[in-house]
């Protein structure tokens, strides 16, 4: 490996490069993956290690190209390039097209077509599903309050901390993206919240007591636990949030709401594909 490959901890392999790009037509590719996440980066680049040179086309919803997702509810005022899975030389380089903010919403396995937002028609050979989760939402009264967020994005988590600097702040969910939100929140935050469904965070992948020491751990950081109790309302003032109401009775202050109640696959557009699924949407 070359030395700022190592410094940048990403290492490339000897890879091939599409033949005649330019004669392809836009609306066809040999390969479509759908999202633009890890396992979609990884295939696009394991074709191009195994020596395949026809076109390769990614595609997703986000405005940026692939980085590291996870990394959101860890460094929440990152930006983009920072947390980037390769950088913009490497598609360039090895000839693999990324269309960012571009949604399919149909797909014919039939006719091999995907059909995106904006009506937009793009036929396939091969395609790969790789288009993660759909988070969780609330279904509350006065869910659509402005400033209530899932972090899927690097805007909403840098809107997040925005909106929390010096605020307050209440996470809905004690999950592992919700106790990262909750720890990088405490020294920005004037206060930090968490309410939860169960009773120790934790509990059912680590045991009770570490589960308690992680929760105490955070209490010892200003984070106070609203345990065994749901939102039942989100009240807002001038249409931006101003309380959480908790089904137990009490009332929170807040100027900013992180939701982290688990996910679903993201595969609703796929119900009238022809695709096999289950109930759950797997």
């Amino acid at each position: 490996a070359s030395k700022q490959a190592l410094q940048m901890q990403r290492r490339t392999k000897v890879m091939a490069k599409c033949i005649s790009l330019s004669n392809y037509n836009i609306s066809s590719t040999n390969v479509l993956i759908i999202g633009a996440g890890p396992a979609g980066l990884v295939c696009a680049e394991t074709l191009r290690q195994e020596g395949f040179s026809d076109r390769i086309v990614m595609c997703t919803m986000d405005r940026h190209l692939p980085y590291d997702r996870p990394k959101l509810s860890k460094s929440m005022d990152c930006h983009p390039d920072q947390i980037a899975l390769r950088p913009k030389e490497f598609f360039r380089m090895y000839d693999i097209e990324v269309l960012t903010e571009m949604q399919v919403v149909a797909v014919d396995i039939k006719n091999k077509t995907a059909v995106f937002k904006d009506g937009f028609k793009m036929e396939y050979n091969k395609l790969l599903l790789a288009t993660g989760s759909t988070p969780k939402t609330l279904s509350c009264k006065g869910k659509e309050v402005e400033n209530v967020f899932n972090i899927c994005t690097v805007e909403d988590a840098n809107r997040v901390v925005k909106l929390a600097t010096s605020k307050n702040a209440v996470v809905v969910g004690a999950s592992f993206l919700g106790m990262e939100v909750a720890a990088y929140l405490t020294e920005k935050a004037h206060s930090v919240s968490v309410v939860e469904l169960e009773e120790i965070p934790f509990k059912k992948f680590f045991g009770e007591k570490v589960g308690r020491a992680i929760m105490k751990m955070f209490e010892n950081n200003r984070v106070k636990f609203y345990m065994q109790t749901e939102v039942s309302e989100l009240r807002e003032q001038d249409g931006k949030l101003k309380e959480v109401v908790l089904k137990s009775g009490k009332i929170l202050r807040a100027d900013v709401c992180v939701i982290g109640i688990g996910a679903t696959p993201a595969t609703g557009f796929l119900k009238q594909s022809g695709i096999n699924m289950d109930s759950k949407g797997f």
